[in-house]
């Protein structure tokens, strides 16, 4: 599978206002059809032109993966094709030390990407404590944030969790004025699930049909991924690979 680093030039020669860049990063353990909902929702509210699916390598402030940097990427990989404007990437995997969202961010700034072009997309539920990631308030300052509704964590919500973030907040059809970032709100249906869920139905031998795509199941399936320890080697044991930071502050 080949790995993909974003670049303006592989979009165009020049600087197009009407370039839309969205990038969904999260630890994909593994990648699900909530995450795949969250992310066609903001593709079509916002028009986005080309959207990055970012594997982070160990997030941040929770417990280590389960499945190793190279399974959670090829599964990334393996459910994204049929979205065609849809690019896995490895950036994130390059790198040893943890990353935040905030480095992400400026990692697409240095190739040359504005600011007011990248879209980070993001559940509402995740948004809810934006306050509390690293690098807040300046995060909000490097790209929009599309934020799409979850089945117990509505857009709405968000205006009276985070009230001070009223006058950035908008709707997808609402302009986005160069030098400026905006936070979308997309209230848009999502699959109820989660990849805890999914590994706990692993390890329990339960059905996970449905909630991920069937290629990525086949591949969980096929590896003995999220088994209990008695049953097989859990993926966390096997040998490490390029390394990659955490995307997000809090998840």
């Amino acid at each position: 599978m080949s790995s993909t680093y974003p670049s303006p030039n592989a979009e165009t020669t020049s600087l197009v206002p009407e370039r839309r860049i969205g990038i969904l990063g999260g630890t994909f353990d593994p990648i699900h059809v909530g995450h795949l909902d969250v992310g066609g929702a903001a593709e079509t509210a916002l028009n986005l032109t080309r959207l990055y699916v970012v594997t982070a390598r160990t997030p941040a402030h929770r417990a280590h993966p389960v499945a190793s940097p190279f399974q959670r990427f090829a599964m990334v990989a393996l459910a994204i094709p049929r979205h065609k404007n849809w690019r896995a990437s490895d950036m994130e995997l390059r790198h040893d030390a943890v990353s935040y969202t905030v480095n992400t961010l400026e990692l697409f700034i240095e190739r040359g990407y504005d600011r007011a072009e990248l879209f980070f997309i993001i559940g509402a539920d995740a948004f809810a404590s934006i306050d509390e990631w690293h690098e807040y308030p300046r995060i909000l300052d490097l790209a929009n944030f599309a934020v799409v509704s979850r089945p117990r964590a509505k857009v709405d919500m968000l205006k009276e969790r985070l009230p001070h973030l009223l006058t950035r907040m908008a709707l997808p059809g609402d302009p986005i004025l160069l030098g400026e970032t905006r936070i979308f709100l997309i209230d848009a249906p999502t699959a109820d699930v989660s990849s805890s869920t999914i590994r706990a139905n692993c390890e329990a031998g339960q059905s996970i049909e449905g909630m991920v795509t069937p290629i990525v199941q086949q591949y969980i399936e096929q590896h003995g991924l999220y088994l209990p320890r008695s049953v097989g080697r859990r993926a966390s044991d096997a040998p490490g690979t390029a390394a990659a930071g955490g995307l997000h502050g809090k998840n």
